[in-house]
């Protein structure tokens, strides 16, 4: 008997000892793999505990889901409120840290990149291409009757909260949320290296500032230049001679494919069409880059009036004082495209 009592207690020992091992592999062995498809785990809002165990599987995240649940069991995960967000994962983790890291809610940030959107819809889709909300949440927001009325803006001039710039956020971030961000970034940006005193010099308004810095950005992409090209513009509003900017047209005409602008084009009925409207279209039509915002309010002071493209590629400008010599460059202009066969 006594040796019978001695063999059980020996297999109970031995069980023991292995359910013991088992747990402990369960908990401290790896279980992230060596090599991942993405570091990156994305979990949605409103995701339960299965649907981030099938996250975690489906991505191959975790080489052994039957340790996982067992772990997350333990560490009694499977009844947290799930936090979501986009999560970075690192290799040979094991269950243990896996759990831990992802029940701390600690994010790894996106770098939400602006840059050259022409409209409001477009910035909504390049937004939602870097966040979890999609186009449609991040459009309604933005076209918000109520944000409008905070901001003092129309939505003509929404465009300019934006400041073209590359910014850390993370991925679950609402819509309201990142508006709030991104006008907070505006007014940081206008606070900074005396902006907001060269804007008063000039007498316009930072959402003027804007537009005109959004025309600047479409008519050239040789920074160098952006001063004098500003400079012109500024000429002619004070002289009170319509911009008669191509860009604006271009933006009338909502045709982004045009290259040349043509007499056509120059028929269209819009605030837009500055050949038709003296003084700044109703908003930018563009985003505008830092560096075209700051060629405005460093602008050049010179006597140009005029402005051409030169018969190059070179993408800079032929300037001008008076008409006579404006249509010279001009004609030497239309002549090189007729050569390239531009002829719209």
């Amino acid at each position: 008997m006594i040796k019978k009592i001695g063999i059980a207690g020996l297999v109970l020992a031995i069980a023991v000892v292995i359910f013991a091992y088992q747990k402990y592999q369960a908990i401290f062995e790896p279980n992230v793999p060596d090599v991942l498809d993405s570091p990156y785990l994305y979990v949605p809002t409103d995701t339960d505990y299965q649907g981030i165990k099938n996250l975690l599987v489906d991505g191959k995240f975790i080489v052994d889901a039957g340790s996982f649940a067992e772990v997350a069991s333990l560490m009694k995960y499977d009844k947290n409120v799930i936090r979501p967000g986009r999560f970075e994962i690192k290799s040979g983790w094991n269950n243990r840290e896996l759990i831990q890291h992802l029940r701390s809610g600690k994010q790894a940030s996106v770098n939400l990149v602006l840059n050259n959107e022409r409209l409001i819809p477009e910035v909504a889709g390049k937004i939602s291409s870097f966040i979890e909300a999609d186009s449609l949440s991040m459009l309604s927001a933005l076209q918000s009757p109520a944000l409008l009325e905070k901001l003092g803006l129309s939505s003509e001039t929404l465009m300019t909260i934006f400041i073209p710039n590359t910014y850390r956020v993370y991925w679950n971030t609402t819509p309201e949320k990142l508006i709030d961000r991104l006008v907070s970034e505006k007014d940081k940006f206008w606070s900074s290296t005396q902006r907001e005193e060269k804007r008063e010099k000039l007498g316009l308004t930072k959402e003027e500032v804007y537009t005109l810095a959004s025309i600047v950005e479409k008519e050239t992409n040789y920074n160098p230049e952006k001063a004098t090209v500003a400079g012109v513009y500024l000429n002619r509003l004070r002289k009170n001679i319509a911009l008669q900017a191509d860009p604006t047209v271009v933006f009338a005409n909502q045709d982004f494919t045009i290259r040349r602008v043509l007499n056509r084009h120059l028929e269209i009925d819009s605030p837009y069409n500055t050949y038709k409207y003296a003084g700044l279209p109703p908003g930018p039509i563009s985003m505008a880059s830092i560096t075209s915002i700051d060629a405005v309010l460093e602008n050049e002071q010179h006597n140009y009036i005029y402005f051409c493209a030169k018969p190059d590629n070179s993408g800079q400008h032929a300037f001008a004082r008076n008409l006579a010599a404006h249509n010279a460059n001009a004609r030497k202009f239309q002549r090189w495209l007729n050569k390239q066969r531009i002829y719209k």
